[in-house]
């Protein structure tokens, strides 16, 4: 009994720095998980992770320009294309003889052009000698004015000579009446009155003289008054053709004008018939193919789709309240379920700056008053907006357009 009471107090104090010990530990496990949780929360907060993202690349329809039967598919659904690469091939039958139609078109024209300069070659040396004529007939007119004044100038002067002979005549006239009966009282001697008998005669042949050149320069002034009338008619029969040929000239700008017309359905044909011959425009890969060789392609109407794999992109949806640590240039870590133990490094691009309000909180815009919900719901969840995540250097054996992805936003810092 003795020694067993000597032993109790040692096991007291092993039993306390046990207790002591347990206390301690335990603690130290609820120290460490807290930290943990801190580590968690703060790498989960700066960076940010979403499991709600897709693989994304650009993709087009190919669709052919021209219509036609196929001739030869050279591709299969789910095949690698590079660029350059011959696709698919239309009868071009029909667009060649367009092509030589047009062609002809145009050469037809070149012809009629030529053509229609010659004309107008001829039509030019026309028109310089309509010119000289023209101007040779004014120059009669203006040559047979000058006559006309000139004739009447003659018939003037006729008439004033005419009318000094009738003078001189008149008085011969009344002086030989005066001298003859003076000769039988031999006042005068018969030598006088021959003499007055002799100027009276001449005075008389004067006159018809004076009357005949004033006929002959009245018939002189009617012919000059007839010519001025022929060469004024034949000006102005120069002038007519001269203006006829001046306008037979401008006929050559309408053919001329087409040209631009013909060389435009020349080039019109070309590109058309290059169309025939689609070829792949980047590197890709050829999906959705529901046609084969044979069928009949129609303008416009997509015969299968291309996706671009050149650049790859990641659709990643992450909550507004992370956001602010997401920014343009961070890098990412994407990781594709297909593989999860790839990874592939990504760099932010851009985040999206809208998407659709949710009805429920926001109502409905419709036309009067706005239709707000009356909802009691406590609970809202944070909205999504998509980031873009380049992918550099993918392989392009593994991407595949719309795959699930994990994304892991990398090097947060902290705003100065």
């Amino acid at each position: 009994m003795p020694n067993q009471d000597a032993g109790q107090p040692e096991r007291d104090s092993r039993i306390a720095k046990l207790h002591w010990y347990c206390r301690l530990f335990t603690a130290g496990m609820i120290l460490l998980a807290i930290l943990g949780l801190i580590a968690v929360y703060s790498v989960t907060t700066r960076h940010p992770q979403t499991d709600d993202a897709e693989i994304f690349a650009n993709y087009i329809g190919i669709a052919p320009v021209v219509e036609g039967p196929i001739l030869h598919l050279n591709v299969a659904d789910n095949q690698r294309v590079q660029q350059g690469d011959l696709l698919f091939e239309i009868d071009d039958r029909p667009y060649k003889y367009a092509v030589d139609r047009a062609v002809s078109d145009q050469a037809a024209l070149e012809g009629q052009i030529v053509d229609e300069q010659r004309r107008i070659r001829a039509e030019v040396h026309a028109v310089t000698a309509s010119g000289a004529a023209s101007r040779s007939a004014t120059a009669n007119v203006d040559r047979a004015q000058a006559s006309i004044r000139e004739a009447e100038a003659d018939v003037t002067h006729s008439e004033a000579a005419l009318d000094r002979a009738k003078a001189e005549w008149t008085y011969a006239e009344n002086n030989l009446h005066r001298v003859e009966p003076l000769l039988a009282k031999q006042y005068v001697t018969v030598d006088q009155v021959d003499q007055a008998r002799t100027t009276e005669q001449a005075s008389t042949q004067s006159v018809h003289e004076a009357e005949s050149q004033l006929a002959l320069n009245r018939a002189h002034l009617n012919s000059m008054l007839a010519a001025f009338a022929e060469a004024k008619a034949s000006a102005e029969q120069s002038t007519a053709q001269l203006q006829q040929s001046q306008s037979s000239v401008l006929t050559l700008d309408p053919l001329v004008a087409q040209r631009q017309g013909r060389a435009a359905a020349i080039a019109n044909a070309q590109y058309n018939y290059n169309q025939c011959r689609v070829y792949a425009p980047f590197d890709a890969r050829v999906t959705n193919l529901v046609i084969s060789r044979g069928a009949y392609a129609h303008v416009g109407q997509e015969i299968f789709t291309l996706i671009d794999t050149r650049v790859w992109w990641v659709l990643a949806n992450f909550r507004e309240t992370q956001l602010k640590y997401v920014r343009p240039g961070m890098t990412a870590d994407v990781y594709v379920m297909s593989d999860p133990g790839l990874r592939f490094t990504g760099v932010v691009e851009s985040t999206g700056y809208g998407v659709i309000p949710d009805p429920s909180i926001l109502g409905r815009f419709a036309p009067g008053l706005p239709d707000v919900q009356r909802t009691l719901s406590w609970v809202h969840l944070a909205s999504r907006y998509p980031v873009r995540i380049r992918i550099q250097s993918p392989p392009s054996d593994v991407m595949r357009l719309g795959e699930s992805a994990v994304v892991v936003i990398r090097g947060y810092k902290r705003k100065p």
